[in-house]
């Protein structure tokens, strides 16, 4: 969907209260060797013959209400990370103090209590740098072994950096090419690879602002600029001086950008030293809905879909579009050649209807089903009916039929389950394999239909029970949270914005121009109207349009999913596989960029929709359980104690060679992703907690 164009907060000038704190520069350190990748708590020279302290698994954030900050939380929330938000804005916030961030020694163990394992600040000196708050912060950073990020600052002194003038930049940074270091690959940023090239969507508008700056004493830069005259300057880096560990971001930036997606999980993993509860993916998963099915083709004339309910004026669905064996073909080798596979959502009864049309031979099937082991298939009902209510078709747009009585008229159960068990035989026939427990209705119909359906079809939940069904795909844009559908659970999905019904590229663009075109321009004004979108200057080029902006755009769109940790699939139509095939050149940007962006330790996972469905489930009881304070989680030396309450899992993040304490012995901890180990973990039998053992330097 075009949208309205996302700006960071980018000063032109340093934050005032930054500037107030490079009045007085600190004292030069050395300069440290790189950081560990995830290193021990470090213990304070007055405290090495006392027990270790407990530190809470939890971030405290100061928010100022900027974009910064705002991403540090998305990440952190995202990933299921518990966090403390602190509003710099209410005038009713708690005070920041020593009680505020710790407990004294414990009666019984001797231990003190740090309640934060790590801080985010908008910048260096949010509380004021000359503040009880600020010092008192600094204080329990030091004694504990506490880093702080600071999520958007400039470059100066104060934070291990020359001042810009001083051989570094300051400006735009909209298509900018930067380095990760040595030190960030060995480091924070090891799931890196390539170089990171910040965004550029309009040379119209500045997107992104930022300070590099020339290393000082103490300070290691992680993500390195080229400047002007030869050599580099830093914009992500580690600070270390006083007792004390700053991760230092120079860049505005916001939750959606590229570059702060793609550095997000090594900022959080700086933040807790590697070790946390939460853990994150890059999931892709595309369904192909309608396989076996024809789709019906835009009309550029009449800037409507002849054959679908909405079409003023009626008329049949004439040339459709379907997939022909050379798709198939094409698809499976696609397949092979790119490393993923797709999810065919197929509808056995359409592919049987159109081999009766045809003579009674549909090449199409036959290479389908010859390839059938190279794909994963999901049901898609057996002939694709609209499953909710009975629709009256006698308006437009459509409505749900009545009774005399003024009772909403609905499709049956038997009706709906002979749906879902007709396509399951069919396959079966085929030797095709599918998982009953995974269920696409038509259009997601039976699902409540804004706004002419506002509640399920009564007879869904039975329906899908009398199969087996216990997850059923929903339309994201529509529903984006999880639910239940009796003892079933949705999956959303998002919707690819490469349409349905067309099969080459100037018939999308012409469609794209009629939704995303003023009305003085010849579109349909819908942009006009709905607040979620934005107008195109102009009309595309039809014979360009598609390859130049659409396609790019939907696969930046498609992108920033993968970066933000969210595993709903993608959906898409047979109708983009036929023809000109307008999918793959999508498909193939996504991949393309993730390969050059990320080390081989952190690839695409490409989860079925049973394992979507199980994934956000967790997710939703592990929220619950943090909203409700029901999660206690501790770090004492090289020991991490879990708890949560009784059938929730916890997702737990920690460094290669960390080990799960069992009952008896112990075992590896978790699966290696991104250069960590991490795991939804849940106690041993007769025990209430989970105990993890991290490796010792």
């Amino acid at each position: 969907m075009e949208s309205g164009r996302i700006r960071t907060s980018a000063p032109r000038t340093a934050p005032r209260a930054v500037l107030l704190a490079t009045a007085v520069a600190l004292l030069a350190t050395t300069v440290p060797q790189a950081v560990a990748a995830h290193p021990a708590l470090p213990a304070h020279p007055a405290r090495a013959a006392a027990p270790a302290p407990r530190v809470d698994l939890t971030v405290l954030v100061v928010d100022d209400g900027g974009s910064a900050v705002d991403a540090i939380l998305a990440e952190l929330k995202g990933s299921g990370v518990p966090y403390r938000r602190l509003d710099l804005a209410d005038p009713n916030r708690p005070v920041v103090d020593a009680a505020f961030l710790s407990d004294p020694a414990d009666a019984a163990t001797g231990r003190p209590r740090a309640k934060y394992q790590g801080v985010v600040l908008p910048h260096e000196s949010a509380f004021g740098p000359d503040s009880a708050e600020h010092r008192a912060l600094q204080a329990y950073e030091r004694t504990f072994g506490i880093p702080q990020v600071d999520a958007y600052t400039w470059s100066h002194p104060g934070v291990g950096l020359e001042y810009p003038s001083e051989g570094g930049y300051s400006g735009v940074l909209d298509g900018a090419t930067t380095t990760v270091t040595a030190a960030g690959k060995a480091g924070p940023f090891r799931h890196l690879a390539g170089p990171l090239v910040f965004e550029d969507n309009d040379p119209a508008v500045s997107e992104s602002y930022g300070y590099a700056g020339r290393p000082r004493p103490g300070y290691t830069s992680y993500l390195d600029l080229p400047v002007e005259g030869g050599g580099r300057a830093s914009l992500v880096g580690e600070y270390a001086a006083d007792g004390r560990r700053e991760l230092v971001v120079t860049f505005a930036h916001n939750r959606h950008q590229r570059q702060f997606r793609a550095l997000a999980r090594g900022i959080v993993d700086w933040l807790t030293q590697g070790v946390h509860l939460g853990r994150s993916r890059h999931y892709f998963s595309v369904h192909v809905d309608d396989v076996l099915a024809p789709d019906a083709r835009w009309d550029p004339v009449r800037n409507c879909t002849p054959g679908d309910l909405d079409c003023a004026g009626g008329g049949t669905a004439g040339n459709p579009i379907r997939m022909t064996a050379a798709d198939a073909t094409y698809a499976a080798a696609w397949q092979k050649a790119s490393g993923f596979t797709l999810d065919m959502v197929y509808n056995g009864g359409q592919g049987e209807q159109w081999k009766t049309a045809h003579g009674g031979t549909d090449p199409l099937a036959a290479r389908l089903i010859a390839d059938r082991a190279q794909y994963r298939w999901i049901n898609h009902t057996y002939t694709h009916p609209f499953l909710g209510c009975v629709q009256d078709n006698s308006v437009v747009p459509w409505r749900c039929a009545k009774d005399a009585a003024g009772n909403t008229l609905w499709v049956g159960r038997s009706q709906l389950s002979a749906e879902i068990r007709n396509n399951l035989t069919w396959a079966a026939g085929k030797g095709i394999p599918v998982d009953r427990s995974e269920l696409v209705t038509g259009e997601h119909s039976g699902l409540r239909t804004l706004p002419q359906q506002p509640v399920d079809n009564p007879h869904l939940a039975g329906a899908l029970a009398d199969n087996g069904v216990t997850w059923i795909a929903s339309d994201n844009s529509r529903e984006p949270g999880q639910r239940a559908v009796g003892a079933a659970r949705t999956v959303p999905r998002h919707p690819m914005n490469v349409y349905y019904n067309v099969g080459t590229a100037a018939e999308m663009t012409d469609e794209y121009n009629w939704i995303y075109t003023s009305r003085a321009d010849g579109g349909s004004g819908i942009c006009e109207t709905d607040p979620a979108s934005s107008c195109l200057p102009a009309p595309l080029d039809t014979t360009t349009g598609y390859a130049t902006h659409i396609a790019p755009r939907e696969a930046r769109t498609a992108f920033s999913h993968v970066l933000a940790n969210d595993p709903r699939p993608h959906y898409a139509h047979q109708s983009n596989l036929a023809e000109e095939r307008l999918l793959y050149p999508v498909l193939d940007q996504v991949l393309a960029d993730h390969r050059a962006l990320f080390a081989a330790n952190t690839p695409l996972v490409n989860p079925r929709q049973r394992d979507v469905g199980a994934e956000l489930n967790r997710r939703a009881a592990w929220d619950r359980a943090l909203a409700a304070g029901q999660v206690t989680a501790y770090r004492v030396g090289s020991t991490v104690t879990v708890r949560a309450p009784a059938g929730v899992a916890a997702p737990v993040t920690a460094p290669e060679g960390t080990r799960k304490q069992l009952v008896l012995g112990s075992a590896p901890f978790g699966e290696a992703y991104a250069g960590s180990r991490s795991a939804w973990i849940t106690p041993e039998l007769l025990r209430t907690s989970v105990t993890l053992t991290l490796p010792t330097a």
